[in-house]
């Protein structure tokens, strides 16, 4: 289902073992001063985009919610005595009027705007006949449709200079992250609309400083485009956000850190390896689909016999005895228990329908 989309390209796009595109400043705007100096250190880095916050959407109220209008002035700055591009939240239409008097260059759609179709068409309407690039940051949830909705809705605006912000997905349970990563989505989003860039927004999906690295390297490993990351001067003072956010030094450590790999192979010696696996792999597909077939043969059997001996689809004793029987062996061949869960919850939960669909059907 790969959507059509009338896109020009933006100047972040990063071509084979490229350095990425990097767009950094501190969650919020605070004073003329910690802009300034935040800026001119990341502006000494080689960082041309310069991001902040100005109208902050918080969870709770009472929560510091941004300097508003005041902030404009200081990043008109930035860009007038430093040569940066300015980028920032706009949430409403008023946002995007009232950056536009300060000429901002970019302009980011939050999580939780892009959740929320209305909000993105009122925006797309405001957006209308201007040529500033928009980044949409994936919604709150885990739904590929509503971030690819909110792209496809700006898109039919007019607005051409799209960038997808992937920033993480809210969880409820125990999670190392702030928001966890679930990468398959932003690779799906890529699958459908391959000519979007991507960013990875590292800070959102940490929330602490020391997991910055294994995120930003994780998305260069995925050949994201750039990162969106935070950056303040003083990160321990900080009035949101403090926690995930780095000094331009400490970004600088980060950066120099990252392995940058190739998106290309290059070498025809390691291409034919490369074929040669891959090949491998197709065929050990070929085998698990055989497997799948086979075993729904069999699901299909015994919903016909449960249905002719009025036994229930689902037994928990049986259930629980595969999962354990299935996560034992998973930890004695070196398998990831989390993601054999994931294989057999999904297998059951495909068994649990064709049954139902048995049960149900009518003579």
């Amino acid at each position: 289902m790969e959507i059509q989309l009338e896109l020009e390209e933006l100047d972040c796009t990063r071509e084979s073992g490229g350095q990425p595109y990097i767009i950094a400043g501190p969650c919020s705007a605070e004073s003329e001063e910690q802009v300034m100096e935040t800026a001119t250190q990341l502006k000494e880095m080689g960082i041309t985009v310069y991001r902040a916050g100005v109208w902050k959407p918080r969870t709770r109220p009472g929560s510091f919610e941004g300097m508003g209008s005041k902030a404009l002035p200081w990043l008109r700055k930035v860009k007038k005595e430093l040569g940066m591009k300015i980028a920032i939240e706009v949430a409403q239409p008023s946002h995007v009027f009232e950056a536009l008097k300060y000429d901002i260059d970019i302009f980011w759609i939050g999580a939780r705007t892009t959740v929320n179709p209305f909000f993105i068409q009122d925006l797309a309407d405001a957006l209308k006949g201007l040529e500033n690039p928009i980044f949409v940051k994936n919604p709150v949830n885990p739904d590929l449709g509503l971030w690819m909705g909110a792209i496809e809705r700006l898109n039919r605006a007019g607005v051409k200079k799209l960038a997808a912000i992937h920033r993480g997905f809210s969880y409820f349970g125990p999670s190392r992250y702030r928001n966890v990563p679930q990468w398959e989505i932003p690779i799906d989003l890529h699958r459908y609309i391959p000519e979007l860039p991507i960013f990875n927004d590292p800070s959102h999906i940490s929330g602490r400083r020391d997991l910055l690295q294994e995120v930003m390297q994780e998305a260069m490993d995925l050949n994201f485009s750039g990162l969106f990351i935070e950056s303040h001067i003083n990160p321990d003072v900080a009035l949101s956000d403090k926690n995930q956010q780095v000094t331009p030094a400490g970004l600088k450590k980060l950066l120099d850190s990252l392995v940058i790999r190739d998106a290309e192979v290059q070498d025809d010696r390691t291409m034919r390896e490369l074929k040669r696996m891959r090949k491998h792999i197709d065929m050990i597909d070929d085998e698990l689909m055989n497997v799948l077939e086979k075993r729904m043969r069999v699901v299909k059997e015994i919903g016909n016999h449960k249905k002719a001996n009025n036994i229930t689809i689902f037994q928990d004793v049986r259930w629980n005895e595969i999962v354990g029987k299935r996560l034992t062996e998973a930890r004695e061949k070196e398998l990831s228990e989390e993601f054999v869960d994931k294989v057999f919850r999904a297998i059951h939960t495909e068994s649990i329908k064709k049954q139902n669909r048995i049960m149900n059907e009518k003579k």
